[in-house]
């Protein structure tokens, strides 16, 4: 396979400092949309009252995000295909500034599911076309790790952003969580204006069609499937990790306090390791991490039952779980050699595809009556298809490249000798 970018200047050593600057900018836009993706989360009560709605009518304002994501991805890649990506990606910023505002201002319920429409077109498109960005900075062979830097800051809002949103919106208010959200969005337009350089490498693709009948391609789209499977194992825990905590254990709201914050930690280190890996190779990456979810969610109700073993489980599932998004974006980006970003940004969308199928999953298990940890095996099962879909891709791959090897091998064969 080859890569997706161009060259730089970063492949020298002094080139790979001043990817510092840019790589930096880049987490700061996607902690800030990981802050206002999971942010709501644990404002929901606020939420709720402060429109009078009930809670699951306020839940659906998570859901409306993920199908904006979703939908909002590939519409805003090609609208701004025709700019740098540069500033494309201060565009999209500046739009989540103003979906965020638009939230803490919102005078109802519909107005407020109206903001946070608006706030999650830019998710998809930042982050496919700041992937771009990413690995154009750096040398072919550390490209992934380039990537794995920009979705740190997707991590480390886990972490620290949505615990803060969190506790402001309990403390003074969730429009006062929202406003100060949005005061990200204009620390990361400044960052991306000052630090993003202004060449060849950040220009956009303009051929819309072309790109499509990208998207098309039978590699493309079984990575992509690859991706909606490890996002839909991933979030059959995530969704239901306090409830299935509370039936393992009885975890006091401390102790799942404590084991949110450090899943956090496994997104992050496992975010880091899985781009150092991938650098290496993207498909081994890919089949040790998914084993090591399957594995993980398998133990998960028997680790649960104490405190650390729950500390373990959540810790070591968080590790697997992130690990494998720079190896999936790195993938897509590779088989969609010729529309990157397009192709980047709708695998996004595939993601929040996966986050929801994995919660609805959860959600006919716990219906038909079996149990939490019927829900982790599930998950597992999810994991293992898409771990026999990587190796069965990678195979493919491999016999395609033999045949190409061949015939070069049997047309040089035939070309005659001379002196």
């Amino acid at each position: 396979m080859h890569t997706t970018t161009s060259s730089t200047p970063a492949a020298d050593s002094g080139g790979a400092r001043s990817a510092t600057g840019p790589l930096l900018a880049l987490a700061i836009g996607s902690f800030g949309i990981g802050t206002t993706e999971f942010g709501p989360m644990g404002m929901l009560s606020s939420i709720a009252q402060g429109v009078d709605v009930s809670i699951p009518s306020a839940g659906l304002l998570v859901s409306a995000y993920a199908i904006g994501v979703t939908l909002g991805a590939p519409f805003m890649t090609l609208l701004l295909g025709r700019w740098s990506r540069r500033r494309a990606l201060m565009v999209l910023m500046a739009i989540f500034t103003l979906g965020n505002l638009l939230s803490a201002l919102a005078p109802g319920y519909a107005s407020l599911m109206v903001a946070r429409v608006v706030t999650s077109l830019t998710h998809g498109a930042f982050f496919g076309i700041g992937a771009v960005v990413a690995a154009s900075l750096v040398p072919p062979g550390r490209q992934a790790s380039a990537v794995a830097t920009m979705f740190m800051g997707l991590t480390l809002a886990n972490i620290g952003g949505v615990p803060a949103a969190t506790w402001l919106s309990d403390s003074v208010g969730w429009r006062q969580s929202f406003a100060a959200i949005a005061v990200l969005g204009v620390l990361a337009m400044v960052a991306l204006r000052l630090a993003l350089p202004r060449g060849a490498a950040t220009q956009a693709r303009t051929d819309v069609r072309a790109e499509l009948r990208v998207l098309t391609r039978p590699v493309v789209l079984l990575a992509m499937l690859t991706t909606v499977l490890s996002s839909a194992a991933m979030f059959s825990l995530y969704t239901y990790i306090t409830p299935a905590l509370k039936s393992f254990n009885a975890a006091s709201p401390a102790l799942i306090t404590g084991l949110l914050a450090l899943a956090g930690v496994g997104f992050t280190i496992g975010n880091a390791l899985g781009g150092k890996l991938a650098d290496r190779s993207v498909d081994k990456t890919l089949m040790g991490f998914l084993l090591l979810i399957a594995a993980s969610m398998l133990a998960f109700p028997w680790l649960a039952q104490t405190q650390v073993g729950a500390a373990v489980g959540v810790l070591v599932w968080g590790i697997g779980a992130f690990a494998v998004v720079p190896p999936i974006q790195m993938r897509v980006m590779r088989a969609a050699a010729e529309a990157p970003g397009l192709a980047s940004s709708v695998n996004v969308g595939a993601f929040n595809l996966g986050n929801a199928l994995g919660a609805a999953m959860g959600a006919a298990v716990l219906s038909a009556g079996l149990g939490y940890a019927s829900v982790m095996v599930a998950g597992a099962g999810v994991a293992v298809l898409a771990l026999l879909l990587v190796v069965w891709s990678a195979r493919r791959g491999a016999a395609a490249q033999a045949r190409q090897d061949a015939a070069r091998a049997a047309q040089a064969a035939q070309v005659p000798q001379c002196c």
